[in-house]
């Protein structure tokens, strides 16, 4: 680990910092600490997904269980004053359905609950089981926009990924399937993963289940015989009821899922509906919209990120300093 004194100690001013991040701010807090000191840590060479392991690797073996899940979604680090470059671009924010100026990170939230004995102040004395929920960041990956190109719609030279978001989720979730043996059972994320690709890529080789949103309008077919025939139609035309779960194909995939349909209401009054999948079947309605209900929390975490850690209050201007600058907010995450 390069400098772990000095990572702790970063990551220690990052939860307790309410402005700024800065090299003079931490050095104003630390006697034996230089602003050129600090400045050194952040712009050595970068922390790596390995270094970001060894780090939570302890936590996570002490927690881990066999039906563990990983839920995956991305945020952008938003930053609108600072020089452009590979990881600080513009990337689509599909809740605000429009481009925004950043740093684009992918996380990968692990949920595990462990039950514990404690032996409680009671007459009886007897032991009492206590479950505890636990969310620890597993990995994340900065998306690195290193290609330039020019966009003949919009006239304008733009910048792409060698590597699309999909295959960047399917290298990471191999890496902690197969190198850090994660144990866990599910894949979570929400309609922008749930491509065929990534459905066959966990249920062929990692041999997972996943439980994800898709979108209205792919194609399904009601029968293993329909599939055959080719007899396809949109998600959003089946007589699916809510409370029911249905075993349908969808097109491109050889095995079935089960198929569920939530009916809510927005803020503003309207009505939505919420599809989700499994390739669990053994799943009932209920148990698959309970587990996905609580891959929101993926997005507390990047609330926290950027509200706890000062993910976003750091005035880094190149790509090794703002790489350090996450990878030192990460370690503050799970160090609370």
């Amino acid at each position: 680990m390069k400098n772990p004194a000095l990572l702790d100690l970063y990551s220690e001013y990052l939860i307790a910092s309410f402005n700024l991040a800065t090299a003079t701010g931490l050095a104003e807090l630390v006697d034996e600490l230089s602003h050129d000191q600090i400045s050194r840590f952040l712009n050595q060479d970068y922390f790596t997904p390995s270094d970001y392991w060894k780090c939570v690797k302890p936590l996570v073996r002490r927690c881990e269980r066999a039906d563990g899940i990983i839920k995956i979604d991305d945020t952008i680090e938003e930053k609108p004053h600072s020089q452009e470059n590979e990881i600080n671009c513009y990337h689509w924010d599909h809740s605000k359905k429009r481009h925004i100026k950043g740093i684009q990170i992918i996380n990968f939230l692990y949920e595990s609950s462990i039950v514990s004995t404690s032996v409680l102040e009671v007459a009886d004395e007897k032991s009492a089981k206590i479950a505890r929920h636990i969310s620890i960041p597993l990995a994340y990956e900065v998306i690195h926009k290193t290609e330039q190109f020019y966009d003949k719609k919009s006239g304008k030279v733009k910048r792409r990924s060698k590597q699309s978001k999909n295959a960047l989720v399917r290298e990471r979730l191999r890496i902690l399937t197969f190198m850090n043996r994660v144990k866990f059972r599910y894949v979570m994320w929400d309609t922008w993963y749930s491509s065929n690709d990534n459905f066959k890529f966990v249920h062929h080789e990692l041999s997972k289940y996943f439980i994800t949103a898709i979108k209205s309008n792919r194609l399904v077919a009601r029968s293993k015989q329909d599939q055959l025939d080719g007899k396809f139609c949109k998600i959003e035309e089946l007589d699916l009821q809510t409370q029911r779960a249905m075993r349908v194909w969808i097109k491109g995939l050889d095995f079935p899922v089960l198929l569920t349909k939530q009916v809510f209401t927005n803020k503003d009054g309207s009505s939505g509906k919420l599809y989700v999948v499994t390739n669990d079947l053994n799943l009932t309605y209920q148990a698959i919209n309970d587990a996905y209900d609580k891959r929101w929390e993926v997005e507390v975490l990047h609330k926290g990120l950027k509200q706890n850690v000062g993910l976003e209050k750091s005035p880094t201007k190149i790509v090794r300093t703002q790489l350090n600058h996450i990878f030192a907010a990460m370690v503050a995450w799970t160090s609370r």
